[in-house]
């Protein structure tokens, strides 16, 4: 891990913002996220991703669309996927979407794929949660081909044949960064080992740390099978505000009733005050002031050898001013806050 290089990065579901008192509407939303792009770049953050979603109060749910506008509004900073459910998508089709991204946007174009913890894109477009694991194990096998190989020629059991394909427009040569995006599971660690892409662990959950054995077995799978080394990346949710009392007060406004619809649906526990404030202490939300948020990221790259962290600031109905101060203390503060600490710690 290069201090310096580290990348602080953005994650955005889509969902539903406020303002002023009301909701936005969803083309409101869209175009408060492509300004949001705008403003991350200004303040020197690195990466802005964007999910897919096709659930009430997400608008992700045409993603290389919404980046490709974001490309027209911005110049440096990099466009990709918090996650790209490849399961449910036609990997060429995703090809040329994503080298059409990657040519408007001038080499700025990445993404994050992953099998989907939410699983309403299966029966919207036909497929079978049973084949959960073939149709991305096989549609990722094709998907790196068309990025790494001039004409495919392939056949296999989730779409039709191709034969002497070459895709239009071109990928840079080797195609864009992919990432493969884990949740837990240790089969999806060695896949990605097995590809020779990079990681990113999305932990929304619990103490980071633990996923410091997905991470070892990360890195001796890359080196069996002969890989040399990839990026480590996490995802996890949090706020930034001027005080750590403000920012959680604002990110517990919202974040409980989402976390309780969802402690509902997926019958796990319901939020509590208590709770809330041991996963921000010891858990996996980065909520607080600028210095509590860089400690906290601090201490996650060292336990799991980060090359990057990417926050998910938006929760539903949080106001656009509190993602737009999280945007500007993430990227002037936050940011640089890090990359001193990890420089100090790597010199002592």
């Amino acid at each position: 891990m290069n201090p310096q290089g580290f990348e602080i990065g953005l994650n955005s579901f889509g969902d539903t913002a406020s303002s002023g008192g009301r909701d936005l509407s969803g083309a409101e939303t869209l175009r408060l996220l492509v300004d949001e792009a705008r403003r991350a770049e200004d303040a020197g953050i690195d990466v802005f991703s964007v999910g897919e979603h096709y659930r009430p109060g997400h608008n992700d749910s045409a993603t290389p669309v919404l980046l490709a506008a974001m490309a027209t509004a911005t110049e440096r900073i990099a466009l990709g996927t918090s996650v790209t459910v490849l399961s449910t998508n036609d990997p060429v089709r995703l090809y040329h979407e994503f080298s059409t991204l990657d040519a408007v946007s001038n080499g700025r174009a990445q993404l994050v794929l992953g099998r989907a913890s939410a699983t309403e894109s299966f029966p919207l477009f036909g497929y079978d949660l049973a084949d959960y694991e073939d149709l991305f194990e096989e549609k990722l096998d094709l998907f790196l081909r068309l990025q790494r190989e001039e004409a495919v020629t392939w056949s296999g059991t989730t779409r039709a044949p191709l034969r002497e394909h070459v895709a239009q427009p071109r990928m840079r040569p080797g195609g864009i960064p992919t990432w493969i995006g884990v949740g837990g599971s240790p089969n999806s660690v060695i896949r990605a080992a097995h590809y020779g892409l990079p990681l990113m662990l999305a932990i929304i959950g619990g103490n980071p740390q633990r996923f410091a054995g997905h991470v070892d077995l990360y890195h001796r799978a890359l080196a069996q099978a002969g890989n040399p080394p990839q990026p480590v990346g996490m995802h996890s949710l949090g706020l930034v505000a001027d005080t750590d009392e403000e920012a959680r007060e604002t990110w517990w406004r919202y974040w409980e009733p989402v976390v309780t619809d969802l402690a509902k649906e997926r019958g796990f526990y319901a939020p509590t005050r208590a709770r809330y404030e041991h996963e921000i202490s010891e858990g996996a939300l980065f909520v607080g002031s600028p210095e509590t948020v860089a400690q906290k990221i601090v201490r996650s790259a060292r336990d799991l050898q980060l090359d990057r962290f990417d926050l998910k600031y938006d929760i539903m109905h949080l106001p656009a001013e509190a993602r737009a101060r999280t945007i500007e203390l993430l990227g002037r503060e936050v940011a640089p806050r890090v990359r001193d600490l990890l420089s100090l710690e790597r010199a002592a």
